[in-house]
């Protein structure tokens, strides 16, 4: 079995794997079918994560088969899964409120803990979520990702007519781009890249635009999803009076004008991953509907083979999303 190691930042390897073990009682062994690469395992790989762990193995949006099976796991030999990569202990007050988001023992699979980019791993069985056999593949692996932008969504109200900015065309930004368009909203998306602002501009009825093109303009609802400290100073500009903005994006700190806000009465929320299993549940539901589309999102699809090649590519910041196949090898 092989998989794909980081050593260190900038140091990826593929490797052969040490022999697994069989599965606990609570656990599944999972053979990957599709992984895909975002902004996180980027950042991983660059060293830019504080609360990373090296040397480990990458990889949290994973859509896989399980192989075995621990005697207390419920699901059967062949399940097909998605796998909640961030870890919960069920136990502490946030659990208990429901936000296992918030969980005070929370791990981050492929982040500080081994992921999922491996042709066969083991994890427990409470972390995984059987999908339903009418998705094809290459949507059945955006749940995780998309379950992000689900959770970020359900802070504000999107209807049709709604003016909503997304700002940067990253992998989140462009599914909260689909998302936004689906929900009938007037979507303007800003990025800095021309490549980016081009793709963006495939997902439906969304007007692309350089940060410069939309100057003094405000929206309903803002979408911060560059995660940079610019970014964020500036999405708050173009926040409508009554309106409201979701920050996805992670920067360490950013400069916010508190008498423009209260004058303002801006509303500004913060949203960290999802709550399982509701997100991924209701993301499920939008990716079974014929009429929301996220085709356009993955760009590419290589063998895990050529890992380093992939991680270039999603890096160039001139594609989409970028999937690792480990099938056939």
């Amino acid at each position: 079995m092989l998989e794909i190691r980081l050593n260190q930042p900038g140091d990826l390897e593929l490797r052969e794997m040490e022999p697994l073990r069989s599965p606990g009682e609570e656990e599944i062994r999972l053979q990957t079918i599709y992984g895909g690469i975002c902004g996180s395992d980027l950042s991983l790989f660059q060293g830019r994560l504080h609360h990373a762990t090296y040397p480990l193995r990458p990889g949290h949006e994973i859509l896989g088969k399980i192989v075995e099976a621990g005697k207390e796991v419920g699901y059967d030999i062949g399940t097909r899964v998605v796998i909640l990569p961030n870890t919960f202990c069920g136990e502490c007050d946030f659990c208990l409120q429901g936000r296992t988001n918030l969980c005070r023992h929370k791990r981050s699979l492929g982040v500080n803990a081994d992921g999922g980019f491996a042709e066969e791993w083991i994890l427990p069985g409470r972390y995984v979520l059987p999908i339903p056999d009418n998705l094809p593949d290459e949507k059945e692996v955006l749940i995780e990702p998309f379950a992000v932008v689900v959770h970020a969504f359900n802070k504000v109200n999107i209807t049709e007519g709604t003016a909503v900015l997304i700002v940067g065309c990253g992998n989140e930004g462009m599914l909260a781009t689909c998302l936004a368009d689906h929900l009938g909203a007037d979507v303007t998306a800003v990025d800095l890249k021309p490549s980016k602002r081009e793709w963006v501009s495939r997902l439906g009825r969304v007007r692309a635009a350089k940060p410069e093109e939309i100057d003094e303009e405000t929206f309903d609802v803002v979408i911060e999803a560059a995660g940079t400290k610019l970014s964020v100073e500036q999405s708050i500009q173009h926040v409508a009076p009554g309106g409201a903005m979701v920050m996805i994006g992670m920067t360490q700190e950013a400069n916010i004008p508190v008498m423009q806000m209260v004058r303002q009465e801006w509303t500004l929320y913060g949203s960290i991953i999802y709550n399982y299993p509701d997100d991924y549940l209701k993301s499920i539901q939008y990716l079974r509907d014929e009429r929301f589309k996220v085709d356009e999102v993955v760009s590419e699809i290589l063998p895990f083979s050529q890992a380093e090649k992939a991680y270039e590519k999603a890096m160039s910041g001139e594609y989409g999303k970028i999937l690792l196949d480990f099938r056939g090898s």
